[in-house]
């Protein structure tokens, strides 16, 4: 019998449409990501969205299930940038490597776009799941310390965080144990062990971000606890962040990420409302 999660992620990845390219940013097989652009020849730049799949940074889950959101963003008029990195399972996986090779591929953007029509004054990340830290963790680069594993200079402006269910406290979710306390393999110790990866790399201490941040969460996540997001935008909004939570009464973990749902349908009205992209139509 198949796994019901399994299943929706199959369904969602041959929903997908193919994308307008597959573009290589580094020389690892994870190492790449989708673009795809809305139909029709056009003299505008469109706004790109970097889009992060979850899968609790383990390599069993790839980009595949978030090609259909990527499909629906496309229809809307928004350009995509649907990003796989290497994960837990991986060579080069985990810390540090997940976390460089997400800012590695964002920061690609700025090459393609002398290639394609995207417009990086408006550009965002979306993240679903572990996705969503990611995410969210791109919003905050330029916030490390510059003797940080992770620093670099000069990252590309990310103008807002869009996050499903995202896991925004490391160190929460290593209390609550998630995932058989993957957090823990990720940043390879414990908050006692490697404070200084927690700080450098969880969304929470990480604030403020200084760009807007929407979370949507279900309010019956039994994968990610919806406290989690609304602890986080609490914080931010204390500190001055533009962030708001959006809960979405009763559903579950993968709703948000399937265009088939009433649940999508919020998720896209407020990435393209981030975006200000019906103004730009």
């Amino acid at each position: 019998m198949m796994d019901p999660i399994l299943d929706l992620l199959d369904r969602l990845a041959r929903e997908a449409p193919p994308p307008t390219a597959r573009i290589a940013y580094g020389p690892a097989p994870q190492q790449f990501g989708d673009l795809r652009l809305p139909a029709g020849a056009t003299s505008q730049r469109w706004p790109v969205v970097i889009v992060i799949h979850g899968g609790y940074w383990r390599a069993r889950y790839d980009l595949a299930y978030f090609g259909a959101v990527c499909g629906a963003l496309a229809r809307a008029g928004i350009a995509t940038w649907n990003i796989e990195y290497r994960r837990l399972g991986d060579v080069g996986g985990g810390w540090p490597g997940t976390f460089e090779d997400v800012a590695a591929a964002a920061d690609t953007l700025r090459g393609l776009a002398a290639r394609y029509p995207l417009d990086l004054s408006r550009a965002v990340a979306l993240g679903h799941s572990a996705g969503g830290q990611l995410a969210m963790w791109l919003a905050a680069r330029s916030r490390l310390a510059s003797d940080a594993p992770l620093w670099r200079a000069d990252p590309l402006p990310i103008h807002g965080v869009v996050s499903l269910a995202g896991v925004a406290d490391l160190r929460r979710a290593w209390e609550l144990r998630l995932s058989d306390n993957v957090t823990e393999t990720l940043l390879d110790g414990t908050p006692t062990q490697v404070p200084a990866r927690y700080a450098s790399a969880s969304p929470y201490e990480l604030l403020p971000l200084g760009v807007p941040q929407i979370m949507l969460h279900g309010s019956a996540d039994e994968n990610v606890p919806f406290e989690i997001s609304q602890r986080y935008t609490e914080r931010a909004r204390a500190l001055g962040d533009d962030a708001r939570l959006i809960p979405l009464p009763n559903a579950g973990h993968f709703e948000p990420v399937d265009p088939a749902t009433p649940e999508w349908a919020v998720v896209e009205r407020e990435t393209l409302a981030l975006l200000g992209a019906r103004d730009a139509w």
